[in-house]
């Protein structure tokens, strides 16, 4: 009989792991039962009682494994790092808050007997912010243009990946991997799914904007560079735009010498703008060498300080 692995990261999930655990359990009772189970659940040092209730789960189920970071890794390693310690003919993955939709997973495995490697979940719709949807869809969009390799809308990361997918992951070694990247650059064939996306079943989302500002730079710095090329032709035209405002202003200065006054505004107003450009450049090709400073170093996806049940 082959095994599904379920692969949950968690972080604070304190009120969501047993009822998620629970409802894995049954959804295989009902409607999966020609494969057994493995739970792969990976917290990211929480600072809630998640890690006392995944003890509690693993003790009484040894079906159910677990991986404790010594610290919290991020939002993409850890998960990442997740995957690859799973040992089921597929694995899926999901989040620990019930905004993946247990009902999805029959239809993944579905697709998988179909014969694909890769089935993943495509939100066609989210019940939360309107607003942050729209940011998102903004981003994809973005993130689509500017990149060299397909990019995916609106994916998660949220589906199924056969086991020689998951070894092409192991085999990657990328100390800063962006799974929704890696899917589509160096994904097999897959299937998408459309899906809803519900609302959060109990608390609170550790994203806030610096965690999604993280999250958006690690995409675009991965797989993204015709921005850099459009900024050299940006800083181009600017200096060509003030060199011919240069030659203007002499040429008007020594045609009308004691009537044309330019006065400082102008000096002014090219500092501040120009200034503004500056930082503004500074900074992004800032990101690109902190990426770069941080794959160089070739730290490990993650430290664990404690497993069960492997």
């Amino acid at each position: 009989m082959k095994t599904i692995s379920i692969m949950v990261p968690t972080y604070n999930e304190e009120e969501n792991v047993e009822l998620l655990y629970e409802a894995i359990k049954e959804e295989f009772k009902k409607n999966i039962k020609n494969y057994k189970y493995e739970i792969v659940f990976i917290d990211n040092k929480s600072q809630d009682n998640t890690r006392d209730k995944i003890r509690k789960i693993c003790k009484n189920d040894k079906n159910v494994k677990a991986i404790f970071n010594a610290h919290n890794f991020g939002q993409f390693n850890s998960p990442y790092y997740g995957i690859l310690q799973t040992t089921g003919d597929c694995t899926i993955t999901m989040c620990a808050d019930f905004q993946d939709p247990i009902e999805m997973i029959p239809k993944f495995i579905k697709e998988w007997e179909n014969g694909y490697k890769i089935v993943i979940g495509i939100k066609s719709k989210s019940k939360e912010s309107k607003l942050m949807y729209g940011f998102r869809s903004l981003y994809y969009k973005l993130i689509k243009k500017f990149s060299d390799v397909e990019q995916i809308e609106h994916f998660t990361g949220f589906g199924l990946y056969d086991k020689d997918f998951v070894q092409v992951l192991r085999d990657l070694k990328d100390p800063e991997p962006y799974m929704r990247g890696i899917v589509a650059e160096l994904g097999y064939e897959r299937k998408e799914i459309e899906y809803v996306q519900p609302k959060r079943l109990h608390g609170k989302s550790s994203n806030n904007f610096m965690r999604l500002y993280d999250a958006a730079m690690v995409g675009i710095t991965s797989y993204t560079k015709k921005e850099m090329h459009l900024i050299t032709i940006f800083g181009f035209i600017v200096s060509l735009f003030s060199f011919v405002m240069a030659i203007a202003y002499l040429v008007l200065k020594l045609i009308n010498w004691n009537d044309f006054n330019a006065g400082m505004a102008p000096l002014l107003i090219g500092m501040f703008f120009l200034g503004g450009i500056i930082i503004f450049l500074l900074g992004f090709i800032g990101e690109y060498i902190s990426m770069i400073n941080q794959r160089i170093m070739n730290r490990p996806l993650v430290v664990e300080e404690e497993r069960i049940n492997f």
